[in-house]
């Protein structure tokens, strides 16, 4: 029987079953021993066990299903991301919260843009030009120019072929979308917002890494500006 700490048990018996997993001694697809016999190897109830697979499905190491046994899942950016949003809504109720998010968001999709016109290939300039249209297309219609916004983004962050952009570009956004509300209700966003997505895709579509860079930095340091008037009154 492996002996435990008697403070915080799940978390232990999640570190363990973590390790083997890590060890590769339970591959992607295999089945944990049952509850009955996590309990009986760790000499616990039934709440620790399942506390500990709860917090093991929270990272995205296991599977869980009603009436089955626990499985090895493969970790993906985007649990990785949704694990840790929780802590990203605590940092942004901090003092000065928004604004760091906002600075890292600056930081990371400037340097996105930048391989993105790098590595953009015909295929990828068709794809980024339909979000653009769809983009366009939306001025006016709140929803669906918020919908597209995110697109032509997000269509950006795949350029790279890295998938932890993508997964990082969508939970920024999830976590800064009360700037996204407020600036894009704002009278004249949308053409605004369209105009700056317009110089960024002739940018990439020209390979110039340094011009996309420049104007994804006055676009996001615009949006900002807008959202601090806007919530500061200053208007």
């Amino acid at each position: 029987m492996t002996v435990l700490k008697r403070s915080r048990l799940f978390e232990q018996i999640a570190e363990i079953i973590e390790q083997r997993i890590r060890n590769q001694q339970s591959a992607p697809g295999d089945e944990l021993p049952s509850e009955r016999d996590l309990m009986k190897e760790f000499g616990v109830g039934r709440t620790a066990v399942r506390e500990a697979l709860f917090h093991l499905q929270r990272m995205g190491l296991v599977e869980l299903r009603p009436g089955a046994r626990a499985r090895v899942a493969t970790p993906t950016p985007a649990a990785v991301m949704s694990s840790l949003a929780g802590s990203a809504r605590y940092l942004l109720s901090a003092p000065e919260g928004i604004r760091h998010f906002q600075e890292a968001r600056i930081l990371f999709e400037t340097g996105l843009v930048r391989d993105a016109a790098r590595l953009a290939t015909e295929q990828d300039i068709a794809r980024l030009a339909a979000a653009l249209k769809a983009n366009g297309d939306a001025i006016g219609d709140m929803r669906s120019f918020e919908r597209t916004d995110i697109d032509f983004h997000y269509v950006i962050a795949t350029i790279p072929k890295n998938p932890i952009y993508p997964a990082l570009h969508s939970a920024i956004l999830e976590w800064l979308v009360d700037q996204r509300h407020v600036t894009l209700s704002f009278p004249g966003q949308n053409r605004i917002a369209y105009d700056a997505h317009r110089s960024i895709f002739e940018a990439i579509r020209t390979h110039d890494a340094d011009a996309a860079a420049r104007c994804m930095r006055e676009h996001l340091d615009q949006v900002i500006g807008l959202y601090w008037q806007v919530r500061t009154g200053k208007t």
